[in-house]
């Protein structure tokens, strides 16, 4: 699978799958390493298939950064990243619908540059004053 990466300083800031590039192979199809914070996969399958029924273990788990996905529903939005001292590492990515961004690393902002729909899943809980600092 295609995956777009921006590195900084040999850190992976964020991965993005673009919506032609989903979905692309039969069965399950992880684009995350297992070392990465967040994992993703696309699952593809035909009619009639059946996942086997499972739970998953209660572990702990040391978190030490909050991992983002964000999924352009509708629109386009252009992504600015930051290092953690808040400077731009001039990496801009332009989304459009259907493609998909995992967060891992730095600062990152948005522009809107034509009206978006977009859905967010991340790390819980969060807490709004703790987790975050606005720049």
């Amino acid at each position: 699978m295609f995956l777009e990466q921006v590195i900084h300083k040999k850190k992976v800031y964020s991965l993005i799958v673009r919506s032609k590039n989903q979905f692309k192979k039969e069965g399950v199809n992880f684009v995350t390493k297992e070392k990465h914070l967040f994992q993703l996969g696309f699952l593809k399958h035909k009619k009639n298939h059946k996942i086997k029924s499972h739970i998953h273990l209660k572990k702990i788990r040391n978190i030490s950064y909050l991992s983002e996905c964000l999924l352009v529903k509708k629109g386009i939005i252009k992504v600015i990243f930051y290092e953690k001292k808040k400077k731009n590492i001039k990496q801009d990515k332009i989304l459009k619908k259907g493609d998909l961004i995992l967060l891992f690393n730095g600062g990152h902002g948005f522009e809107v540059l034509k009206d978006v729909e977009i859905i967010e899943i991340k790390q819980g809980p969060f807490y709004k004053d703790k987790d975050k600092v606005i720049f």
